[in-house]
């Protein structure tokens, strides 16, 4: 399998999620990638045992993240492991980073420095807040730089009187990797048709700002926002959760209410909703949110949600089931889809979401260890078996 990448040399000088994902997904269309590390790796080897992570005899995060690259180590806080690091720059044509501005020169990385040895590289930097501005060299991870400061977690709460509702691990960083991914294929197309590369960015602030473009537009546009009240006072009955008789819950989300009303009153055998003045028409539905709601809600009491299920399909109603990460990834339509695919371990794992019709993916191989590929790699940059021994033995390759 050759891919629409073949041929294209990437580097990962990422750490965590956000920046390897990006890497990840050219890999998946066939990009050779080298995972670069600093001594003793990158901190993500160690999260699926962090506290509160669920636990597996497989290091998961590490597989989704970081498959199919190769592995080395290089101690870039010395001169001579920047060397290594330059030399294979000239032959690299994307470098994944994301290293905060003010750090970038002591490691030998700066863009700059770096294009200037390769003037058809892409320099593609990942940050928590931006490459500029008062904060482009504060830290952060998706959960307080995409999640927590875009307006997300405030919001994404049950009514407004509850406490903010926190992050799932790597819920904006692959959001943020998406969109350096894109950052890179669109400088590669400007590369095709100019022969230069150039620096691209994206930080998990804008990618949440983004994901929350809807109400932070509203904000820019000086909207007044409503305060998000519980559940069964929602203001729109048809755009809600409701609980089946099993105690499973699902979300009815019925947009198109001159076809969907009529359609429900026969699904839920309540014909006689449609005389009631307080459910007339979309105008007094909304009025009486709370007693459609109440009266949705003992509806939908009388039958398991399996029950419910193949009547509000048959009836085109928009819903889905509040879905455990168990049954999610359970589920025949992923597959079907290949939005869950097989690795080459013959395992399964997330796919990147990105399909090219005719163009297969690599077969997702497993990630490297912690600098496996060391010979291997530095053999491709000329170096000779003496030259990677003495690196070694100095310490550059991350130890003696």
């Amino acid at each position: 399998m050759a891919g629409i990448f073949a041929g294209l040399k990437v580097i990962d000088a990422a750490t965590y999620v956000a920046g390897p994902s990006a890497a990840t997904i050219l890999g998946d269309f066939g990009a050779s990638v080298i995972k670069l590390e600093p001594p003793g790796g990158d901190a993500y080897r160690g999260l699926a045992a962090a506290p509160g992570q669920p636990r597996s005899g497989t290091d998961y995060p590490w597989m989704l993240d970081n498959r199919g690259k190769r592995g080395l180590v290089l101690d870039l806080k010395r001169a001579d492991a920047q060397g290594v690091l330059h030399r294979m720059i000239r032959a690299t044509d994307i470098l994944v980073t994301n290293t905060v501005p003010r750090l970038r020169a002591g490691l030998g990385i700066e863009p700059d420095a770096l294009m200037a040895l390769n003037p058809r590289l892409i320099y593609a930097a990942l940050t928590a807040y931006g490459e500029t501005g008062p904060e482009a060299d504060k830290t952060g991870f998706d959960a307080t730089a995409y999640w927590a400061r875009s307006g997300l977690m405030d919001l994404v709460r049950p009514d407004a009187g509850a406490p903010p509702a926190r992050s799932v691990a790597g819920m904006g960083d692959h959001p943020a990797g998406l969109a350096l991914y894109g950052a890179i294929v669109t400088a590669l197309y400007r590369r095709e048709r100019t022969g230069q590369g150039g620096l691209v960015h994206a930080s998990l602030l804008g990618a949440g700002l983004w994901s929350n473009g809807f109400m932070v537009q509203a904000a820019l546009d000086g909207a007044e926002f409503i305060p998000r009240p519980p559940r069964e006072r929602a203001p729109n009955a048809m755009v809600n959760l409701y609980q089946a008789g099993c105690g499973r819950w699902f979300l009815l989300a019925l947009l198109n209410e001159a076809r969907q009303w009529p359609a429900l009153l026969e699904v839920l055998g309540r014909p006689g909703w449609g005389c009631d003045p307080r459910f007339a028409d979309q105008a007094t539905r909304r009025a009486n949110a709370p007693a459609l709601a109440a009266e949705l809600d003992t509806a939908f009491a009388s039958r398991s949600l399996a029950e419910w299920r193949p009547l509000l399909d048959a009836a085109s109603l928009t819903f889905d089931a509040v879905t455990t990460t168990a049954e999610a990834a359970a589920a025949d339509q992923p597959r079907a889809t290949g939005a869950i695919r097989p690795t080459a371990a013959g395992r399964w794992t997330v796919d990147s979401p990105l399909h090219v019709e005719g163009e297969a993916k690599a077969p997702a191989p497993p990630p490297p260890g912690l600098g496996e590929d060391a010979e291997a790699i530095l053999a491709e940059h000329g170096y000779a078996p003496a030259e990677i021994r003495a690196l070694r033995e100095a310490g550059a390759l991350g130890g003696r």
